[in-house]
C-alpha cells in the first residue's frame, strides 16, 4: 500500500480490521483504539517478516489484512509470553 491521503485511510481500515480479528481470535480485549494500534503494528511486523521470507509486491486489500493479522497475532503471542 502507498502512504498517500487515500492510502492513509486504507492503512487505518486495514489496521482496525486486522487488530479486531486478532483480538477476537485470541480473546484479547483491546478496544477500538487498541485494536487499531495492534493492527497497524501487526502490519509493520507482518510486512517485515514476509519481506524476510521473500514475499514482495502488491497483495491487495485482503492480502494486506492477512499480513497485518499474522503480524498482530505474533505480537499478541509475544506479549503474552513476555508478561507471564
Amino acid at each position: 500500500m502507498v502512504l498517500e491521503p487515500g492510502g492513509l485511510i486504507a492503512w487505518l481500515i486495514v489496521g482496525l480490521i486486522a487488530g479486531g480479528l486478532a483480538s477476537a481470535l485470541t480473546g484479547n480485549r483491546a478496544g477500538c483504539l487498541g485494536s487499531l494500534i495492534l493492527g497497524l503494528l501487526g502490519g509493520v511486523v507482518g510486512g517485515f517478516l514476509f519481506s524476510l521470507l521473500g514475499v514482495r509486491g502488491e497483495v491487495g486489500f485482503i492480502g494486506s489484512i492477512l499480513v497485518a493479522l499474522i503480524g498482530a497475532l505474533i505480537l499478541i503471542v509475544l506479549g503474552r509470553l513476555i508478561l507471564r
